[in-house]
C-alpha cells in the first residue's frame, strides 16, 4: 500500500513539474488573459531599470518590457502587476509560476538558458561589469585594486567574473557579499569595502542614490559581457513569441521612424510596407502572434519606441545620462537589432 501510494505522489509530482524539474508553462496567455493582468518579476530597487517612485508608480527599462507586454495583450499597458525579487529569488518566481515575465536586469547565460528551465526572448540592454569606488581611494583603473576589499550582491553572475579577473591579474581581494544592491551600495558607502562591483548600469543606478555621488567615481574597465534581458518558461512557445515580438516591435519601430507622438496618424497614412506590416496596416501580422491587428500600435503609443525607452528611463532624459553605445541601433553603430515583420 505504501508503495502505491509513494508512486502515485511520484507520478502526481512529475505531472506537476514535468520532465525538467519545473512548473510546465502551459498556456500562459489564456492564463493571463483570464486573469487580466500580467505579473512581472522586477528587481527590488533599480532606479532606471525598475524602481517605484514616490507615489508608489513602478518605473524602468524593465517595466517598459511588462508594460510593452501588457499594452500588446491587453492594449492596456497599465494591466500589470509587479513583484520586487532579489537576485536570490528570481529564477524560483519564474520557474514556479509565480510570475508570467522576469524583467529584471538578469544576464543571459548558457547556464541560465539551458539548465533552469527559462528561456531569454531577447537583450534590453548590453552591459559589463565594472567597479565602483570613493575618489578617496586614489586608484584610476582596476588593476590598482589588489588586496582590496569588495562588495559584491549574492546570487548574480558578478562573483565569478570578479573572481576570474582577479586571478587572471595575479591580484588578490576579500569578497563581502549582500542580498540586495542597495545593502552593497550602503556599504561602499559607509567603508566597509574598497569596492563595489556589479553591471556598469547598475554602478550608475546606484551611484545616484548615495548621500554625495560626486565622491565616486566607475572605473574605465569592462570585465565581462552582460547582455541583459526578459526570461520566460521553458514549455510554452507562444508566450515565448510574444514577449520576444513586444521587444522586436519597439527596435523596430524606433528604426522605422514611429514614435508615441506620430504612431495613430502613422498607421492610417503610411506607404512605408515594414511601416505597414508593424503597425497593422497590411498584413494579418498580430493574428500569427494571438495578439490584436493594432498590438504594436498600441505598445508603441502607450509605452514608446525603445529608444524613447532608452533615454526616459537611462539615457539623456534621465538622471543617469547614460550613452547609448552598444545600445544603439545596428544602423547608428550599436548592437540593437531586430527581425521584420512579414
Amino acid at each position: 500500500m505504501k508503495m502505491v501510494k509513494s508512486t502515485l505522489a511520484m507520478l502526481t509530482t512529475a505531472a506537476v513539474l514535468g520532465v525538467s524539474g519545473f512548473a510546465q508553462a502551459g498556456a500562459t496567455l489564456d492564463a493571463v488573459q483570464k486573469k487580466g493582468f500580467v505579473q512581472c518579476g522586477i528587481s527590488d530597487g533599480l532606479p532606471g531599470f525598475s524602481y517605484a517612485d514616490e507615489k508608489g508608480n513602478y518605473l524602468g527599462l524593465d517595466v517598459d518590457v511588462c508594460r510593452a507586454v501588457a499594452a500588446a495583450v491587453f492594449g492596456d499597458a497599465s494591466k500589470v502587476k509587479y513583484s520586487p525579487l532579489t537576485a536570490k529569488e528570481r529564477f524560483t518566481a519564474l520557474q514556479s509560476g509565480e510570475v508570467d515575465i522576469l524583467s529584471r536586469n538578469t544576464t543571459w547565460t548558457s547556464s541560465r538558458d539551458a539548465a533552469l528551465g527559462l528561456n531569454f526572448t531577447g537583450v534590453t540592454y548590453y552591459d559589463g561589469q565594472g567597479f565602483l569606488v570613493n575618489k578617496k581611494l586614489g586608484v584610476s583603473s582596476a588593476k590598482e585594486l589588489d588586496g582590496a576589499t569588495v562588495c559584491i550582491q549574492a546570487g548574480t553572475t558578478t562573483e565569478l567574473n570578479l573572481s576570474d579577473y582577479f586571478r587572471a591579474n595575479g591580484m588578490k581581494y576579500t569578497p563581502i557579499t549582500y542580498d540586495t544592491s542597495d545593502e552593497s551600495a550602503k556599504s561602499v558607502e559607509a567603508g566597509r569595502c574598497d569596492v563595489l562591483t556589479s553591471d556598469q548600469s547598475q554602478l550608475y543606478a546606484q551611484r545616484i542614490k548615495l548621500a554625495n555621488p560626486n565622491e565616486y567615481v566607475v572605473l574605465p574597465e569592462v570585465i565581462s559581457k552582460e547582455p541583459l534581458g526578459p526570461s520566460v518558461r521553458q514549455g510554452d512557445e507562444e508566450w515565448f513569441d510574444i514577449v520576444r515580438w513586444t521587444l522586436f516591435a519597439m527596435l523596430n519601430a524606433e528604426e522605422l521612424g514611429v514614435t508615441s507622438a506620430n504612431v495613430e496618424e502613422t498607421a492610417k497614412t503610411t506607404k512605408n510596407p515594414d511601416v505597414a506590416r508593424l503597425l497593422g496596416a497590411e498584413g494579418e501580422f498580430g493574428k500569427d502572434l494571438k495578439l490584436p491587428k493594432d498590438w504594436a500600435v498600441q505598445i508603441v503609443k502607450q509605452v514608446g519606441n525603445y529608444g524613447e525607452s532608452f533615454d526616459r528611463n537611462v539615457g539623456a532624459g534621465s538622471e543617469l545620462k547614460i550613452e547609448r553605445g552598444l545600445n544603439a541601433l545596428w544602423n547608428k553603430g550599436g548592437l540593437q537589432y531586430a527581425p521584420p515583420v512579414r
